[in-house]
């Protein structure tokens, strides 16, 4: 590899690129963006929603909701994207925590723990992994492929709002209908 220019990541360049580019509309256009890819850095959201970076915690919530806001998932992979540099970035289980909800009329609408408000539709689905224990692990669909899981405690308000339709248990959002098990395992 000599004779070539390893550019090292920047994480103090990124949020200065985010902070420019933000300006306070919304997020940032990451699905535009195809900038080099310029390695791995040691930067880890933990199952529970927390930030590390180099193994401590990220502790500014405006720093948090900063990389949130220009994280992308492609091939299965997580990244933070600038208009100019792609660093990679580790992810144990979703990118997101959705920590609360609000019925609003016929929508349930999730907030998210670096601030995000979702509403459960089509676009928005609602999904469960069985994992091999048995123990249920909620997600919602966020924004470009990117998942929250469900807090436990909201997972359980969820089922008390929920409903049978056509013989499965779930729940109603968006005008849709989103399964969570066969009402008959409810019955036992």
């Amino acid at each position: 590899m000599s004779g070539q220019n390893i550019v090292k990541p920047n994480p103090e360049g990124i949020a200065a690129s985010i902070n420019a580019t933000k300006k306070g509309r919304g997020l940032p256009p990451v699905h535009l963006w195809s900038p080099p890819f310029c390695g791995d850095i040691d930067m880890r959201i933990a199952r529970d929603g927390t930030w590390f970076y180099e193994g401590s915690k990220i502790t500014r919530p405006g720093l948090v909701g900063l990389f949130s806001s220009i994280l992308k998932l492609e091939d299965g992979k997580f990244f933070l994207v600038t208009p100019v540099e792609k660093v990679g970035i580790t992810v144990e289980d979703a990118p997101f925590v959705a920590v609360d909800f609000e019925q609003n009329g016929a929508d349930i609408v999730f907030e998210t723990h670096v601030g995000d408000s979702v509403t459960v539709g089509p676009e928005n689905a609602v999904r469960i992994d069985v994992a091999e224990d048995g123990e249920p692990s909620p997600y919602l669909h966020v924004r470009a492929g990117l998942e929250a899981l469900i807090d436990r405690k909201s997972f359980y308000r969820l089922v008390e709002v929920g409903a049978h339709h056509e013989g499965m248990f779930g729940i109603w959002s968006g005008g849709a209908f989103f399964p969570f098990v066969e009402s008959a395992a409810l019955q036992d």
